[in-house]
């Protein structure tokens, strides 16, 4: 049966570290029947799909004040929650439901000699958001690995599969924003992954600490777990860890320009930090942008840019929703001015 709760403090649930609640109230789903039973409770209540709130990790997630509404929050399963579907040669079949906390479903799959994940290792938030985001590092996404994914329709009083070609993937996008974060709630995803583990070195830093690894540490840690462990080294040299400071990650999108404003930027400045993205696009390195304008390691109230990555905002202690903001419109607006690009939020402000 669910558990509706109130006067839940939601600091907890967001790595920003902000403390909010949910006025209508907090509901966790941690098995199968907690799903089916809140699937049965919207279909009562739809008036409470205007003021719904799926709310995975919360690593992506910044509060803007109390949220006026119901916050439904997957949480780890307790079964375990992730299962070997089938293997057949070279191809391991996958599932996990929401609630699985990513890095631990990364870990697993290692650990069972299931491959594909190593660059994903380190990103905080749980297996449910990993196709509405459609996250990614390293020269990775989540779109490359995912098979389908099973979800509650709550407009429609349905449950239904997405396969693949189906969730219209884009960068850090998926069917799943288009149509409205209230309407699809992620039950689990299958993943297609290998059974013989190839390293993916097609992001240039990664490539450098990976060659760089002493030979005698290969020798004691299998190649799967070691490369799950340089992405970790390499993520935690530029991102802040939530345990010790508020973040949601990388606050910003990087910005697709065409190829004329890519050559212009150039012409202007020769160093701009930009990377191809096929069809006379260019992706424009949010982070050099906002340090550029002078940004990295300023704060203003208790929201700052963080001294060791540009694209993230951090909380310097009670940080609020608004100071977040405020924040994030300076460096759009600096940006803007220098640059004529527009920054867009990565994070999910609500």
């Amino acid at each position: 049966m669910m558990n509706l709760l109130h006067d839940i403090s939601l600091k907890p649930y967001n790595t920003f570290g902000i403390d909010v609640v949910a006025k209508q109230g907090f509901v966790e789903l941690r098995c199968a029947s907690d799903y089916d039973s809140f699937a049965e409770y919207i279909s009562q209540n739809k008036q409470m799909l205007d003021h719904l709130f799926i709310l995975g990790g919360g690593s992506n997630v910044v509060f803007s004040g109390d949220y006026d509404g119901l916050v439904v929050h997957p949480a780890d399963p307790i079964d375990g929650g992730i299962r070997l579907l089938s293997s057949d040669g070279d191809i391991c079949m996958v599932e996990a439901r929401a609630g699985v906390v990513w890095d631990d479903f990364v870990s697993f799959c290692i650990r069972n000699g299931w491959y594909g994940l190593e660059n994903l290792a380190g990103i905080p938030g749980t297996v449910g958001a990993s196709p509405v985001q459609n996250i990614g590092a390293y020269g990775r996404e989540a779109k490359d690995v995912i098979d389908r994914v099973h979800v509650y329709d709550l407009w429609h009083d349905s449950q239904c599969w997405f396969e693949n070609s189906e969730c219209h993937f884009g960068y850090r996008h998926s069917i799943f924003k288009e149509i409205g974060r209230a309407r699809y709630l992620v039950d689990r995803v299958v993943f297609r992954l290998a059974s013989h583990f190839v390293p993916d070195l097609s992001y240039k830093g990664l490539e450098e600490a990976w060659n760089s690894i002493d030979e005698h540490e290969r020798e004691f840690v299998d190649d799967a777990t070691l490369m799950s462990m340089t992405v970790r080294k390499v993520r935690n040299s530029k991102l802040p860890d939530p345990k010790y400071i508020g973040s949601a990650g990388s606050f910003f999108k990087n910005p697709v320009v065409d190829g004329d404003v890519y050559r212009h930027l150039k012409e202007l400045y020769p160093n701009v930090v930009a990377f191809p993205a096929g069809d006379n696009k260019y992706k424009i390195s949010a982070g050099w942008m906002i340090e550029q304008c002078g940004w990295k390691g300023r704060d203003m109230g208790e929201a700052g840019v963080y001294e060791k990555q540009a694209l993230v905002l951090v909380n310097r202690g009670r940080c609020t929703g608004s100071d977040v903001v405020a924040l994030a419109e300076s460096v759009i607006n600096d940006v803007y001015s220098r640059f004529g690009i527009k920054l867009n939020p990565e994070a999910i402000i609500v």
